[in-house]
């Protein structure tokens, strides 16, 4: 029992999540330092020769394309965009000659990395041509380890209507789980890794971490290349140190934890969460920002899903539609230092916008979206109340923002420099089909590992329940439909990222790493909610323990 304002005694749902597993260490990195001077000239050494390795290695060749494929998954290609830009230019340029020069050698890993490559770059090429590889069609494939792993991963780009990458996917994962026992161990975990995170739906920094102690395995690894990836991450992990203690130190200072017991204390998590959107240098501002609004959106999540009453939830809106600080009024103590801070937030957020450029702007489209997320999470929560359970077509369309990732897209752009404009604000404004994917996807990946917890617990009706509901379903059908939603969200996503876009590419990058996020947090349980469990210790690898050089 809890008593609302002094006047009468409520009873209230509480999730009983468990407290953080972190406690305070990252207040310590407050006044770690950056890369000294001798890591600062071997580090921009060693840059010059990779990118000297990369301008001189041959042009239109299968080394150019693995040096590259190296260079991305190692976590540096961010030092290279250029070169990287203007190589995979000149072989799409002449890409129908590629396919046929490496298909007639047979050469599937040539021909299936070098599609997945220009893919990822935005440039659309046809999986007609990988077909015309006459090795796709024999079952000399099933010996060609790289070939099949290589062909895997391009799948995972796929747009609708592609059969054939349909089909590829379907075969060389069985190829793959059949000779898995039979690999060496570097490239077993290689293959075991790629089965359950794909590049394509995987965080990156999770997934640079991983590749760079395979690649050390490697006899024919280049060790200068090794070095250069060793270093960098070492000092962007320093960087990210010093931000997750600010975020940390403000967190603490804001006292909602304390005001808050029923939240879940996962700020450690949030800031990960905001590393899988952007990890390179010039985006810390930007991750500061995201964070602490993520904070929010998990504090709102738990108000609205379990704690806040509708009467108090009904006020809440209400003052979230206001966005003012005398909309407070009305609300009980729990909720106005939360709606304080929140808006302490946002008002710090223009300031600080205002002083790199008259950017400030940015900052009423996060609030639009924020509104739309609690209007959602509100749904929710009438719903609830209401014992309904709503149609697939009416989950579908609340689940959109009720995802956070309209709030989330528009609010990773705060801090992404001159490249977000108006125009392109007001392009995600308009809830484009990418993004509407990306939270789509995120949605029901939550409800698939949710749904159990949430239904005993007596939360309101995920997808899986509405669409049982709905057509008289078994929860292993339903499973398997919803499933499908999602593999079509991921090729509309795919197609949404190919030139030309709407807007520039660095932009959109967010609202794909986003879908992989959710991909990683929600792949067999909801991590972030159960961060207690494997989560801390990938977090671990990813931010506190550095690379042994």
């Amino acid at each position: 029992m809890d008593g609302f304002d002094g006047e009468v005694e409520i009873t209230r749902r509480y999730a009983n999540h468990h407290s953080t597993v972190w406690g305070d260490p990252f207040l310590a990195y407050a006044n770690l330092l950056g890369a000294n001077e001798w890591e600062e000239k071997e580090h921009e050494d060693l840059k010059e020769e990779v990118r000297n390795i990369l301008v001189m290695s041959p042009s239109k060749s299968l080394q150019k394309l693995d040096l590259i494929n190296t260079i991305q998954l190692l976590g540096v290609a961010y030092h290279f965009e250029h070169e990287i830009e203007e190589s995979l230019s000149n072989i799409y340029n002449c890409y129908e000659e590629w396919i046929v020069a490496y298909g007639n050698k047979s050469d599937l890993h040539a021909v299936a990395l070098s599609f997945r490559l220009l893919i990822q770059q935005g440039y659309y090429v046809s999986s007609e041509l990988l077909q015309e590889n006459k090795e796709l069609a024999t079952d000399k494939i099933s010996y060609d380890v790289q070939g099949l792993l290589s062909l895997f991963e391009a799948a995972q780009f796929r747009v609708e209507g592609e059969e054939i990458l349909d089909k590829a996917v379907d075969f060389t994962t069985v190829q793959l789980k059949q000779i898995l026992p039979n690999l060496c161990d570097s490239l077993a975990i290689q293959v075991s890794n790629a089965l359950k995170f794909p590049i394509n739906n995987n965080m990156v920094r999770v997934g640079t971490r991983k590749y760079i102690s395979l690649y050390q395995k490697d006899e024919l690894h280049n060790e200068l290349l090794l070095s250069f990836a060793k270093l960098d991450f070492n000092i962007l992990q320093r960087l990210h140190k010093r931000e997750l203690s600010d975020i940390t130190r403000w967190w603490k200072e804001s006292e909602i934890k304390q005001a808050l017991p029923f939240a879940r204390d996962r700020v450690v998590e949030l800031y990960f969460w905001s590393i899988g959107i952007y990890f390179e240098p010039q985006y810390s501002v930007a991750r500061k920002i995201l964070t602490k609004v993520l904070c929010f959106c998990s504090i709102m999540d738990d108000t609205y899903d379990t704690y806040g009453t509708l009467d108090e939830l009904t006020l809440l809106t209400s003052a979230i539609e206001r966005w003012d600080i005398d909309a407070s009024e009305q609300l009980p103590q729990y909720m106005k230092l939360s709606y304080h801070v929140l808006l302490q937030v946002y008002s710090e957020l223009e300031r600080e916008l205002e002083n790199l450029g008259n950017k400030s702007f940015r900052v009423k489209y996060s609030i639009t979206e924020m509104k739309k997320l609690l209007r959602a999470y509100f749904q929710e929560a009438k719903w609830y109340h209401g014992k309904n359970v709503p149609t697939m077509d009416q989950y579908i369309k609340n689940g959109i923002p009720s995802s956070t990732y309209l709030l989330l897209a528009a609010t990773s752009w705060l801090g992404m420099g001159d490249v977000a404009t108006k125009e392109a604000f007001d392009w995600i404004s308009t809830e484009p089909t990418v993004l509407v994917a990306s939270c789509i996807i995120a949605r029901l990946l939550n409800d698939l590992v949710t749904h159990e917890i949430e239904l005993e617990r007596g939360d309101v009706a995920s997808g899986i329940e509405c669409y049982m509901n709905e057509y008289g379903a078994t929860k292993e059908v339903a499973y398997v439909e919803i499933r499908k939603i999602i593999e079509k969200k991921w090729k509309d996503l795919n197609r949404g990222c190919l030139k030309p876009a709407a807007v520039p590419r660095v932009l959109l990058m967010p609202v794909v790493n986003l879908k992989r996020v959710a991909e990683f947090f929600y792949k067999d349980e909801d991590a972030y909610t159960f961060s207690k469990n494997n989560l801390k210790d990938v977090v671990s690898v990813v931010l506190i323990d550095p690379i042994t050089t």
